[in-house]
């Protein structure tokens, strides 16, 4: 199996003096290739922060960040942001897909980014186990907000990454589809062997993962 994610003593700090806030605390943990963890907390408690950070999207004030054994904080701006687009996949809340962009652009978007030859049968694949194959050229304006996180959710994969990074996937959507999401979530994460990390408040959420972390005032502990 072997670690996919090591986090080392990250410790995230945000303004100075007065109006210092740690968000994070020398938190440390690792995260087995192929695993589904939830990180759950309370509105402020750190876990955007943690998730953000471990992401590449934040840099850390102090502390390490190994991606499939790679210290990604010794990267340049420039290689962080090209090993983040071939290694991660991120799920949001707000879905943010680009409004001029059709389903299977939108999905497409991050190897194209990477100036990759899309593969068409991985493609087709991912958009058939979306359940999106008769809403492939439907813009994000067209489609209800259980389909826009379902395309969401195939831009994350589309590069194969090792590592899938969802900030409250289910935040913005009723409790059936919200269901739904995080069943494809864990479904695509098994076929295609991704460690899955999700961000919650959602206790029936978190209670699928294997593990889960509960973090407050930025420092976490773990729920086995």
């Amino acid at each position: 199996m072997g670690d996919i994610l090591k986090v080392e003593n990250l410790t995230k700090i945000y303004g100075e003096g007065e109006n210092m806030v740690e968000a994070l605390k020398n938190v440390s943990f690792t995260v087995n290739r192929g695993e589904f963890i939830a990180i759950m907390g309370a509105s402020g408690s750190g876990k955007s922060t943690l998730l953000h950070t471990i992401g590449g999207l934040d840099r850390p004030t102090s502390g390490k960040v190994y991606v499939d054994g790679e210290d990604i904080y010794k990267l340049n701006e420039q290689k962080l942001a090209i090993f983040r687009r071939r290694n991660i996949g991120f799920v949001f809340q707000f879905f943010n897909l680009i409004p001029v962009l059709d389903v299977e652009e939108n999905i497409s978007l991050p190897a194209l980014l990477d100036k990759e030859k899309v593969d068409k049968n991985y493609l087709n694949e991912v958009i058939g186990m979306l359940g999106l194959k008769d809403r492939i050229k439907h813009l994000p304006s067209q489609l209800s907000g259980g389909q826009q996180q379902r395309v969401s959710i195939g831009r994350a994969f589309i590069n194969k990454p090792a590592l899938i990074l969802a900030d409250e996937p289910t935040g913005n959507l009723d409790s059936k589809n919200g269901r739904e999401v995080i069943e494809l979530l864990k479904l695509s994460s098994k076929k295609y062997n991704q460690t899955l990390i999700v961000i919650t408040h959602d206790m029936n959420v978190a209670e699928q993962a294997e593990k889960i972390i509960t973090i407050s005032d930025g420092e976490i502990k773990w729920n086995e």
